[in-house]
């Protein structure tokens, strides 16, 4: 079994259903608001828990009740949390989540505790795949990766500039059409996933294309977390020594599957429903 230390935020996601997205200055009524366990690090952990690697999530709460809410689908499925972090000067992490009838969504995101987050080699050692993103500090991602031993994965979102020197340590950077046009340089890492939605994503290695998928046909639900599927699923393939086309098919599978359930980590999938679609 692989074992990934993922190194990233936690979130409480209050997810309101509207029947579109509002435009500047408008007041829409919801149709329904839940409280949903989020954020993209926790995410990724669990995404990657249910694919069937061992995983340890490396991220900062606060000491609240939305901490236990957050974390309580992690508890369940068995995600290592000794390298959680309790900020009693900081709040856990909130998202609010929009999302549209047709499955698109707006995010904002208020760090809270995860702008605390700090990393040391301890957290991540002997970790066979270590992922981060950044919805945490720059300190706390660039941490996670010098003290890496194995593979190096960074999900390049939110979308910001990254240093040339950072992106040369690390093996795959994953990120959407757009987070790739908004950062400069990312060819620099080793490899670059690419994702475009309903039209797949593309791997690309030295800066030309190396390998591409498209995802099975589905009814989108919610489009919340559906790149932190793909970025799980495309770890934990490489890491079972999958094809960089194979790998990048489970991922687009994976991510398809998470669009067809609402919210962010109930949706999910398991390792036994991605063999399925597959």
């Amino acid at each position: 079994m692989s074992r990934i230390a993922v190194v990233g935020s936690v979130n409480l996601d209050l997810v309101a259903r509207v029947p579109r997205l509002p435009a500047p200055g408008e007041t829409l009524a919801a149709s329904d608001l839940q409280r949903v366990p989020g954020g993209k690090g926790a995410n990724q952990a669990l995404a990657a828990r249910r694919l069937g690697a061992e995983v340890t999530l490396v991220a900062a709460v606060g000491d609240d009740p939305a901490a236990d809410e957050a974390l309580a689908l992690l508890h369940r499925d068995g995600v290592g949390l000794d390298r959680l972090r309790r900020e009693p000067a900081h709040p856990t992490g909130q998202a609010l989540i929009t999302v549209d009838d047709s499955g698109e969504t707006t995010i904002v995101v208020a760090a809270g505790a995860n702008a605390a987050l700090q990393v040391t080699p301890d957290d991540v050692r002997g970790a066979d795949a270590v992922l981060t993103v950044l919805e945490i500090p720059d300190s706390a991602v660039t941490a996670a990766v010098e003290h890496a031993g194995g593979l190096v994965v960074l999900n390049a979102a939110p979308a910001r500039a990254l240093p040339p020197a950072l992106l040369r340590q690390v093996d795959l950077v994953v990120v959407n059409t757009s987070e790739y046009a908004a950062i400069d340089g990312l060819d620099a890492a080793g490899a670059v996933a690419v994702t475009a939605g309903a039209d797949g994503a593309v791997l690309r290695r030295g800066g030309r294309e190396v390998a591409r998928a498209a995802p099975p046909p589905v009814t989108v639900v919610d489009g919340t977390a559906a790149g932190d599927t793909f970025t799980a699923a495309l770890v934990v393939a490489l890491l079972d020594g999958a094809s960089d086309a194979d790998a990048l098919r489970r991922a687009c599978a994976a991510g398809a599957l998470t669009v067809t359930r609402p919210g962010a980590q109930p949706s999910l999938p398991t390792a036994a429903e991605l063999a399925a679609v597959l």
